[in-house]
C-alpha cells in the first residue's frame, strides 16, 4: 500500500504578526518623535524662550560674513571713511535706504529723509540698540550728527517680495506648507519678544494694513524672518495706566482692530484728544491676516489654517482682553507644526494604533 503525503498547512499565529507589527511601530513613532525634538529645538531652544544668538557679539559689537572677531559698531568717521554708496534701493517717510559696501560686503545704509521726522528716526536706533536678538536685523554703526545707521543685507529683501521670491527655480523647494508655517512662527515670534522685550511691552505700530506690515520685515536668505523697521514702538505699561495710540490719525479698515477704530461714528468728527488709547493686543488681532498670507495657497496650507481655525478665531476677538497672549499663540503654532509633521512622517499612524 502506498502511503499518502499529508501537507500540513501551518500559518503564523495572528496574534504573533500584529504584536511584532505594534513594536515596529512603536519605535518608528519613537524615532519621529525624537527627530522632531532635535529639528524643533534647532529653531526654538529647548525652552521655546530663548531670545539671544550664539553667533551675536557682545553689546556694541558686531559680526559679517565669514568674519570670526567681533566688530564695534562703527562710529560716525569708520562710516564716512569706509563705506561707499552703490544705489538708493527704498524711501519711506522717515528714512532713505542706500545698498552700500563695507570692506568688500554688501551693507545698508539709511539716512534721515526729512529733519521734522528725526524724533522717529531717533527712537528707530535706540530700539535697534535696546532689541538686538535673534528677531531683530543686525546694526552694524551708527552716526546720530548726520542721522544715519548701517545695518546687515539681505538680498531678498522685505516679505512683500515673499510669493514671488518663491517662484524663482532656486528657490521653488521651499514653497511648501511646512516652509511658510516656519516663517509663519518666526513672525509669531517676534510679536511675542517685542510683547515681553528687555525695555517692556512694545506695540508694532507701523501695521495698519498689510502691505505695511510686510514692509517691515526681511527674509533671510536662510528663510527665517526678522523685524527691520523698528521707528514706531510705543511702550505699554498697564499696571501705570499708559497705554498707546498708534499715530494721531483716524485708522480704517477691517485690517486694524476694533479698538484703533473711531468708537463715535461718523457723525462725530474724528479728534484725537477724543480717540482712546489701547495695549499690545491690537498686534494680535492681526496675526491671523499675516499668517494667511504666509500660509499662501500650496498643497497642505488649507490642512493648516483647519488647524489653526480656533487660535485665530479667539485672535480675532472683539474685545482685547479676550485674545490670547502672542506666547498662546505661538505655543498653539508649534503644536501644530510637530503635529503635521508627526502625521506627514507616520501617514495612517492613528489608525494601525
Amino acid at each position: 500500500m502506498e502511503k499518502k503525503t499529508h501537507f500540513v498547512r501551518r500559518d503564523s499565529p495572528p496574534r504573533e504578526v500584529s504584536s511584532v507589527s505594534l513594536v515596529l511601530l512603536l519605535v518608528a513613532v519613537l524615532l519621529v518623535n525624537a527627530f522632531l525634538y532635535l529639528y524643533l529645538n534647532k529653531f526654538y531652544g529647548s525652552s521655546g524662550l530663548a531670545e539671544t544668538d550664539p553667533s551675536l557679539c557682545p553689546f556694541g559689537y558686531f559680526k559679517l560674513g565669514t568674519v570670526k572677531n567681533c566688530t564695534p559698531w562703527l562710529s560716525c568717521e569708520a562710516i564716512n571713511r569706509e563705506v561707499r554708496k552703490l544705489k538708493c534701493v527704498g524711501e519711506g517717510a522717515v528714512k532713505k535706504v542706500f545698498l552700500s559696501e563695507w570692506k568688500e560686503n554688501k551693507v545698508v545704509l539709511s539716512q534721515l529723509t526729512t529733519s521734522e521726522l528725526k524724533e522717529d528716526f531717533l527712537h528707530g536706533l535706540e530700539m535697534l540698540k535696546a532689541l538686538q536678538s535673534k528677531h531683530v536685523v543686525r546694526l552694524l554703526g551708527y552716526c546720530e550728527q548726520q542721522f544715519t545707521i548701517l545695518t546687515e543685507y539681505h538680498p531678498l529683501g522685505s516679505l512683500r517680495g515673499l510669493n514671488e521670491t518663491l517662484h524663482i527655480p532656486k528657490y521653488r523647494g521651499m514653497n511648501t506648507w511646512h516652509r511658510r508655517l516656519m516663517l509663519a512662527i518666526d513672525y509669531v515670534s517676534i510679536i511675542r519678544y517685542l510683547h515681553s522685550s528687555p525695555l517692556g511691552t512694545l506695540v508694532m505700530c507701523d501695521s495698519n494694513d498689510l502691505d505695511k506690515v510686510l514692509s517691515q520685515y526681511l527674509l533671510t536668505s536662510d528663510f527665517h524672518v526678522l523685524v527691520n523697521d523698528l521707528d514706531a514702538l510705543p511702550l505699554v505699561n498697564k499696571s501705570a495706566g499708559r497705554l498707546v495710540k498708534c499715530g494721531h490719525r483716524e485708522l480704517q479698515g477691517e485690517f486694524v482692530a476694533p479698538e484703533q477704530r473711531w468708537p463715535y461714528g461718523e457723525e462725530v468728527p474724528f479728534e484725537d484728544d477724543l480717540m482712546p488709547a489701547y495695549d499690545e493686543k491690537t498686534d494680535i488681532w492681526k496675526i491671523p491676516d499675516v499668517s494667511n498670507f504666509f500660509l499662501g495657497h500650496v498643497e497642505g496650507s488649507d490642512i493648516v489654517r483647519l488647524h489653526l481655525f480656533d487660535i485665530h478665531a479667539a485672535c480675532k476677538k472683539e474685545d482685547p482682553a479676550e485674545r490670547p497672549s502672542a506666547q498662546e499663540v505661538l505655543d498653539t503654532y508649534r503644536k501644530v507644526l510637530t503635529l503635521l509633521i508627526r502625521e506627514a512622517a507616520m501617514p495612517g499612524s492613528r489608525e494601525m494604533l
